[in-house]
């Protein structure tokens, strides 16, 4: 049992700081002049052959239910507007700012959960919460009296919103049992159906301006995508929704990371208080159900 809770973390952890490498991959094609349903088709489409090609090796079934099809469809649709509304919200703001309003989704995942599931939060899940969130706070550098653009709020929201949704789905669904590299293959490639419509079945596709940043759809659809729906699939099935979300405050650690050592931004005493609240609040995470179980207080079931 300890075990398999060990797994669950360590998956979502992978996946957090997966997701969190999203601008790294994605400013250098904005700046190139690419617009986001161009570099997410790529993203995706890359993504498909990758885990086709990995379906082969591991020599799995490609077969569906009849009843897995719309739940399929309905997640890959999820996560795809998920990433099309975040990358949208690029033009807008900041990543980094982005990036700290998107961990508005473990709250949503626990609304969701609590109110259509019946999923009792526990105080030390409610207080994981907070502590994280003002961790998140805490790593927000805009500068005094900054407004930020409503349109971007409301996309970053949007994408929490469908994130959040995909997150729940997957762990109550008839998805629930179906082999992970399976099911992320077929969200993503029900997913790149969005962007085919948006760019008129290819018509509007823009190519990538040189061969050197192919490396970023690469990048793309090897981190932010492949490795981290199926870490986060395998969290969600070891330890379900609500914490998964939770552990998703390791992304803008990671975004934090990748602007220290590789745009050579400072750290500030504020940005290292954010960083130990957050990690913080993963560790009560992580220790939350057997300290409850402990003191017998019934746990949210999942």
């Amino acid at each position: 049992m300890l075990d398999t809770r060990f797994k669950g973390f360590a998956y979502g952890a992978i996946a957090a700081a997966s997701y969190g490498l999203n601008p790294l991959f994605t400013l250098p094609l904005y700046s190139a002049g690419m617009d986001p349903d161009s570099v997410l088709f790529y993203r995706y489409g890359i993504a498909v052959v990758m885990l086709f090609a990995l379906m082969l090796v591991q020599r799995q079934s490609f077969a569906l239910r009849k009843a897995e099809i719309l739940p399929l469809v309905m997640m890959g649709i999820m996560f795809s507007f998920s990433s099309l509304t975040l990358f949208m919200s690029y033009n807008y703001m900041d990543a980094g700012i982005a990036s700290t309003i998107l961990f508005a989704y473990p709250v949503l995942v626990a609304v969701i959960m609590a109110v259509f599931f019946k999923e009792r939060l526990s105080f030390v899940t409610m207080f994981s919460i907070a502590l994280a969130f003002t961790g998140i706070l805490m790593l927000y550098r805009g500068e005094g009296g900054q407004t930020l653009s409503l349109p971007g709020v409301v996309l970053v929201f949007v994408s929490s919103l469908t994130y959040a949704i995909y997150i729940v789905g997957v762990n109550r669904s008839s998805l629930r049992d179906m082999p992970t590299v399976k099911l992320t293959f077929y969200a993503v490639l029900f997913g790149m159906g969005v962007y085919l419509v948006r760019l008129r079945f290819g018509a509007a596709l823009q190519p990538i301006p040189s061969a050197e940043l192919w490396l970023n759809p690469i990048g793309m659809a090897l981190f932010p995508t492949l490795v981290s729906l199926i870490f986060m699939t395998k969290s969600i099935h070891y330890i379900g929704s609500t914490p998964a979300a939770i552990l998703g405050a390791l992304e803008p650690i990671t975004a934090l990371v990748i602007g220290v050592t590789v745009f050579g931004e400072a750290l500030t005493p504020r940005i290292v208080f954010g960083i130990v609240l957050i990690l913080t609040a993963v560790m009560l995470v992580v220790a939350g159900k057997p300290l409850m179980h402990a003191i017998r207080v019934r746990l949210p079931h999942r």
